[in-house]
């Protein structure tokens, strides 16, 4: 499929040559039905396939919202808005959650963006408190629907849908095809673009078994990570109390990790995934909280300590790797008399731990955080332009940078960090004073 200049260029600022088959075909649909459920597994690249037709679809004469897309998750909808703005396509975004400051949330919004993402009961909230006008929402898509239902948000999505009078196009997109859609959407009569198979069957994962002869397999997870070495790996566990308990006896063991579940802050949430995006840790332990939604790329290895009750959450968590059809090893981590859930039809093939064992290196990158953000008019060029001229590093040395609302984070080589800081902190980036530190990791 042949784009224009323009939307070549969209994609192009996402670092992507051209669209995969699946996005090739939401394109061209959803420009012309009025519903569409769209099945694509996790990592298929799902997020553009609805965002660029709706970006086709936005008029600039418009003041007033747009679109809407619905989100079971803070962190889904910070990863919309993420690509969202790598697009650079000229039109506002927001994206409102829980455990973001509503305030800040109303003062961005008294300037409405053309593109509104967030939570059903965030937006179900702002739409109590007419934050903003709805008559401009043309376009409704509910994004990991499956999990949504799941997490029963059906009365405030029913309540939203009630409320926007003016919908003319609805789009689901699911990662599982097992999905009922509920009356409360209006969806009667959905084009179905189904890649759930195709893209599962491309997806090369390797998996293993990893036999322990203790009940608690924390030494069988210690001298498999050695054997993989520093490599990118989520460690997944039923229990958020799982996360942090195999987490500290890591950092016991010596190998440096970070743990990331639903019971934590957001602010938490959020630096704990940007340090395992960064590179500053090479292990994140981590509930099903981060199976889907989050915007992790390049994972090596998926490690299941704790086996999912479902096979649905199995293959979520196995879809963190091998994202786009690259290569990925997913482990399964089996006491010698634990009985395999019924999903598993076969003992995969077993990874033979070696006999010795070397302690992962720790990574080479440290996060520096700084107390300023896009709502400080603090951009990234700013602080490479702060950290190389008054820091004396040089573009080698600055990894990953990520922003916040008032808050960024900046990937710094290790061994460059302690001289770093006495030269910086108390320095003024744009003629102002921000805290400047290093952010640690929470294991």
């Amino acid at each position: 499929m042949q784009l224009n200049e323009e939307l070549q260029n969209i994609i192009s600022n996402l670092g992507i040559a051209k669209l995969n088959e699946m996005q090739e075909d939401a394109f061209l649909t959803i420009q012309k039905e009025a519903e569409v459920l769209l099945l694509a597994p996790t990592g298929s690249g799902k997020t553009l396939a609805f965002l660029l037709p709706i970006y086709t679809k936005l008029k600039a004469s418009e003041k007033n919202i747009q679109c809407l897309i619905l989100t079971p998750s803070r962190e889904l909808a910070i990863q919309i808005e993420q690509v969202w703005r790598k697009m650079a396509t000229g039109f506002k975004v927001n994206a409102c959650y829980g455990g973001h400051d509503i305030a800040v949330e109303i003062q961005s919004l008294s300037v409405p963006p053309a593109l509104l993402i967030g939570t059903p009961g965030r937006i179900a909230d702002h739409i109590d408190r007419q934050t903003y006008e709805l008559s401009g929402i043309n376009t409704l898509i509910f994004d990991e629907f499956d999990k949504s239902l799941a997490l029963g948000f059906h009365e405030q999505m029913a309540y939203i849908c009630e409320a926007l009078p003016k919908i003319s196009t609805k789009i689901l997109v699911s990662a599982t095809g097992k999905i009922k859609i509920p009356d409360f959407t209006g969806i009667t009569r959905p084009k179905i673009l189904d890649f759930t198979r195709e893209v599962s069957e491309e997806a090369r994962i390797t998996l293993y078994s990893v036999i322990s002869e203790d009940k608690d397999k924390i030494d069988s997870l210690f001298h498999l990570l050695c054997d993989l070495g520093a490599s990118s790996s989520i460690i997944f566990c039923n229990h958020r109390d799982a996360t942090e308990r195999v987490s500290k006896l890591l950092w016991e063991k010596g190998i440096e990790n970070a743990f990331f579940h639903g019971g934590m802050e957001q602010i938490d949430r959020e630096k704990t995934l940007i340090q395992f995006r960064n590179g500053s840790t090479h292990f994140l332990v981590a509930s099903d909280l981060a199976a889907r939604g989050l915007d992790i790329n390049a994972v090596k290895n998926i490690i299941h300590y704790h086996l999912p009750f479902k096979n649905e959450d199995f293959v979520h968590r196995n879809g963190r790797t091998a994202r786009m059809n690259a290569e990925g090893n997913a482990y399964i981590l089996l006491h010698q008399e634990e009985v395999l859930p019924a999903y598993l039809t076969e003992m995969p093939q077993e990874w033979a731990l070696q006999q010795s064992f070397q302690i992962p290196k720790i990574s080479e990158w440290a996060t520096l955080y700084i107390s300023g953000g896009k709502k400080d008019k603090l951009n990234k060029g700013d602080i490479l332009g702060f950290l190389i001229k008054i820091g004396g590093l040089t573009n080698e040395d600055i990894g990953l940078i990520e922003q916040l609302d008032f808050m960024s984070f900046v990937a710094v080589r290790k061994k460059k960090l302690k001289n770093l800081l006495p030269i910086i902190l108390s320095e003024k980036i744009k003629g102002r004073k921000y805290k400047i530190r290093e952010a640690t990791l929470n294991g």
